[in-house]
């Protein structure tokens, strides 16, 4: 038996993996970014095959990693974890700079950034865990502390995305007493709440096609506000 439960005591953090360069590029969140060695210093980042950003890291051969601050915009979270960047300019209207390598490296709500050059990319079944060799790092914002997957599962309600190699599927996952008649809903993608106190109707019973009128997120990307 697996109490799927037990993996959320597993720590992280939560950062924007960038590639590509001036003329075109990428970015996802990424809860996956750990050093592996010290000397050189080493990283690795996993990426699902999938993600348009690992045709980037490919094709370049370098990433960055922007390390995000604990209030972290909701925005960022909906841009680049439930959005895909063969849809939208993700880098569009962010502020941006490239680095040594040229890669793009997003500013917006980071306390630090580093960039690597992929030494090694390693296949683990639905993603690549690309092994980069650090490059330049530096520290943004010495005045926050960083996000972790903790605080924004527990704080703020969100959850990791379908392409995330921490993703469960909720149906897996032990069912919790309600406390109340009427629930409260969350979009994990940009904090919108649906009230159903103030909705007038139960959101179970939201066509299946509904999406979050904020950000456009699936009725599958809400998650419920346990009170």
């Amino acid at each position: 038996m697996i109490a799927f439960e037990a993996l959320f005591n597993i720590s992280y953090g939560l950062y924007i993996v960038g590639s590509g360069d001036k003329n075109h590029g990428n970015g996802f969140i990424s809860n996956t970014v750990f050093q592996v060695t010290a000397e050189p210093p080493r990283f690795a980042a996993s990426c699902n095959k999938n993600n348009y950003t690992a045709g980037f890291i490919s094709s370049t051969g370098f990433f960055s990693v922007s390390v995000l601050r604990q209030d972290a915009s909701p925005d960022l979270f909906g841009r680049f974890g439930f959005r895909s960047g063969k849809d939208i300019d993700k880098l569009d209207g962010m502020q941006v700079k490239y680095g040594e390598t040229g890669v793009p490296i997003i500013l917006n709500d980071s306390i630090a950034c580093m960039e690597f050059t992929v030494v090694q990319t390693v296949d683990v079944g639905t993603h690549w865990l690309f092994i980069g060799e650090l490059l330049h790092a530096e520290v943004l914002d010495d005045t926050n502390v960083p996000m972790t997957y903790l605080y924004y599962r527990q704080m703020r309600k969100g959850v990791a995305p379908k392409n995330a190699p921490t993703y469960i599927d909720r149906s897996k996952l032990a069912p919790k007493p309600h406390t109340s008649v009427f629930k409260k809903y969350q979009c994990t993608a940009c904090g919108y709440v649906y009230d159903e106190v103030i909705e007038e109707k139960k959101f179970p019973e939201l066509p299946a096609d509904w999406i979050c009128p904020s950000c456009g997120s699936e009725k599958e990307d809400f998650v419920e506000i346990i009170t």
